[in-house]
């Protein structure tokens, strides 16, 4: 006898599809129970239960004032894509089981990996997976035994040479968020050096004519790495494309659900090599940190697809503008001061009167604007991930609260 629970039922993902296209009001947890259930309650009776939860409650990424974090809204072909890997459930670890999502991932990273100069790479949950394989092939193919980056750098970095056994040393950033090479040590010969282009707090980019200074260099490129498909900015990344190894975040300005990372190398064919391990119950070798993996590929392949390198491009200019232009109107603001310059679509600003930067984010709509601390002081921070942003419905807020 068949299970229904794993058949299509067209009704139950209409009424699912109907939720997500006209969101309930919020709900609280309350429709959760707080223990397992002895007897469950059926698959429609759940969607009814958790809509107001799920989709009720959360957050609105593309919402007009949605400016706040480095979490874009999704692209509905990825929300399609995204169904159907779950239906799916691919796993790449083996081929037999995924013998066409493999191949999709590798068209994926074929496509995008020359815009950094790399020439191959794979999938992860995320950049944080991604400098820890990177760090791994250094240690293994350059025997480095110490990771430095600047005190920006994302705490990521800190982790995985925490992980690989390396020693770590942040050192200090100047007065715009980049790492100094006045303060590297002379001696690179056994180090790792990440560079960061788009710093988490404040979106700066280090300098990338430091690459190649060490025995091996990682650009932590998770946030401002797309800025390479944009004819307009992907200047900003020069010398990137001399970096042994690239980490960028496809849930960011790649405008994917996550967990989707991905993890490139200008040598690809060593790095594998040197990160990959066998196994009796394995056809090929498993390569880098995940062991299980799915087919996160897919919807990065759809809205590639969909949109183009220059659909891409649009989008990451259009939040760029808005970035831009918001910087603008707070530099022409008397009662305002200005961390900077934004390079890659983060902006940073206090009141210059003394005010508590807590309480004008409190005034501000939930979502516009998020906190950070630069140089021992606190700054309100918009981030331009949301290409539906609406700068005029932006700015009215902010000047409501100057």
């Amino acid at each position: 006898m068949s299970d229904p629970s794993f058949q299509a039922d067209p009704e139950g993902l209409k009424q699912a599809l109907d939720a997500l296209l006209a969101p309930p009001s919020p709900e609280s947890g309350k429709l959760v129970p707080n223990a397992l259930p002895e007897d469950g309650c059926g698959e429609r009776a759940v969607l009814d239960r958790l809509a107001p939860v799920v989709l009720g409650g959360a957050r609105r990424l593309g919402a007009p004032d949605a400016l706040a974090h480095m979490d874009p809204p999704t692209p509905w072909i990825a929300w399609a894509a995204t169904l159907w890997n779950a239906a799916l459930n691919q796993n790449l670890l083996h081929p037999d089981v995924a013998p066409v999502a493999r191949g999709l991932e590798a068209r994926v990273v074929e496509w995008l990996a020359p815009a950094f100069g790399m020439d191959g790479g794979h999938m992860t949950p995320g950049s944080t997976l991604a400098n820890l394989t990177a760090l791994w092939a250094a240690r293994e193919l350059r025997g480095v035994r110490r990771v430095i980056a600047s005190d920006a750098a994302h705490l990521s970095v800190a982790k995985s040479a925490h992980i690989l056994g390396l020693d770590y040393q942040a050192v200090q950033t100047d007065g715009i968020g980049r790492l100094d090479p006045a303060a590297l040590p002379d001696d690179l010969s056994s180090t790792a050096l990440v560079l960061t282009a788009g710093t988490t707090s404040a979106g700066a980019i280090d300098d990338l004519a430091l690459v190649a200074r060490a025995a091996w260099t990682h650009v932590d490129a998770a946030w401002a790495g797309p800025l390479r498909f944009s004819r307009r900015y992907a200047a900003l990344l020069n010398g990137i494309e001399q970096a042994d190894s690239v980490a960028v975040s496809a849930h960011k300005w790649l405008f994917q659900p996550k967990e989707s990372g991905l993890i490139f190398f200008r040598d690809n064919g060593a790095a594998e090599a040197a990160i990959s391990f066998g196994g009796a119950y394995l056809a090929v070798p498993n390569v880098g940190v995940l062991g299980s993996h799915g087919a996160v590929a897919v919807p990065l392949l759809a809205t590639l697809m969909a949109w183009g390198r220059s659909g891409l491009e649009a989008r990451v200019d259009r939040t760029m503008g808005i970035a831009e232009a918001l910087w603008q109107r707070l530099n022409d603001h008397p009662g305002v001061a200005l961390y900077g310059p934004q390079v890659s679509g983060v902006v940073l600003w206090r009141p210059n009167d003394g005010r508590s930067v807590q309480a004008i984010r409190e005034a501000l709509p939930v979502g516009l604007a998020s906190l950070t601390s630069v140089d021992s002081k606190d700054w309100l921070r918009h981030v331009a991930a949301n290409p539906n942003a609406d700068l005029e419905t932006i700015w009215r807020s902010i000047a409501d609260v100057l």
